[in-house]
């Protein structure tokens, strides 16, 4: 029967995937469940916010299910009970198995945030940003238990601005994931089930965009002006782009640096990577391929600030090497 309603469970955890699902709650179809990871127990005494996917499953009143692992076997035995015709997935952390991907109709589909087989992973903005791409997207997919494998059923393109942070261009693809959602729902809606549906991912084109660590924070001051830019916006909201700068006591400063820009400056000669060569008013470094200049940081344990009021009040002498 064409255009039929469809029955459907939500997947998700993260703020990515609540506009998608809230076009999905607007479209008549029906939402027989939300799945999301289980509650983080917070150790101190103040509890931990609820996820954006829980708190606005919460606020809509729907109905949620927060298994350790979505594949266990009582997990899928209720997935099975609920006769869904789709699983709608995206930013949940989690991989289904070909078990759990049975207990729908229709299978899965999976937002994700990349032009797939482009960076498939769990961190594909923060890798396309500091990759220095030029754009980036989003892809739905035919879910397999292959991370991030199956066939595209719809995409859509977007340029990075050139100051964009990985957390700025994240909120933008969440937006432009919305539509694409909507199409590959109405193509699965009337597919006979014996026809291809989607087109197979190139696996010579495919990259990994694997999770971020706080380490990956740490800045090469021997790499050029535009790669330490892409890295410092790619590290956005999270794990933050630093550099340690020793101060004669025994724990270095940790610096986060928010935002840096290049300068025309004269490199010196002899000038090492990540060696400071100018407080005028402006906080240059000598990096790569040139200088650079920081615009804004954050100390440790202080606000942010511009680097102009941070060396006002905390002397750096030229030749420090950060």
């Amino acid at each position: 029967m064409p255009d039929r309603p469809l029955t459907m469970v939500l997947m998700g955890t993260g703020p990515f995937a609540v506009p998608a699902f809230e076009a999905i709650r607007r479209s008549g179809d029906s939402i027989a469940l939300v799945v999301t990871r289980p509650e983080v127990i917070s150790k101190s005494r103040k509890p931990a916010p609820p996820g954006p996917v829980r708190q606005w499953a919460t606020d809509n009143g729907l109905p949620i299910f927060d298994p350790p692992t979505i594949n266990a076997d009582d997990a899928i035995a209720k997935l099975r009970s609920l006769q869904a015709d789709l699983f709608v997935v995206c930013d949940y952390g989690q991989i289904l198995s070909s078990q759990a991907l049975e207990a729908a109709a229709l299978g899965g589909i999976n937002l994700h945030g990349s032009l797939l087989p482009a960076y498939r992973g769990a961190a594909p903005v923060q890798w396309a940003v500091w990759n220095g791409d030029a754009e980036s997207g989003v892809s739905v997919i035919h879910m397999t238990p292959r991370l991030d494998g199956g066939p595209v059923i719809a995409s859509a393109t977007t340029p990075i601005q050139a100051t964009e942070t990985a957390g700025e261009l994240e909120d933008r693809l969440s937006q432009l994931g919305v539509q694409p959602t909507l199409v590959a729902i109405d193509i699965l809606r009337n597919w006979d089930r014996a026809s291809v549906i989607g087109a197979p991912q190139d696996k010579s084109l495919v990259s990994k965009a694997p999770r971020l660590a706080k380490a990956d924070g740490k800045i090469d001051w021997t790499q050029t002006v535009r790669q330490i830019d892409c890295h410092v916006r790619a590290m956005q909201p999270w794990p933050d782009a630093f550099t340690l700068v020793e101060t004669g006591t025994k724990q270095p400063l940790r610096l986060v640096i928010r935002q840096i820009a290049a300068s025309d400056h004269p490199r010196p000669a002899d000038a090492q990577p990540g060696q400071v060569i100018a407080i005028d008013g402006r906080l240059l470094v000598a990096v790569g391929d040139g200088c650079i200049e920081i615009l804004r940081l954050v100390p440790a344990g202080k606000r942010e600030m511009s680097a102009d009021a941070f060396v006002r009040g905390n002397p750096l002498p030229v030749g420090t090497i950060l």
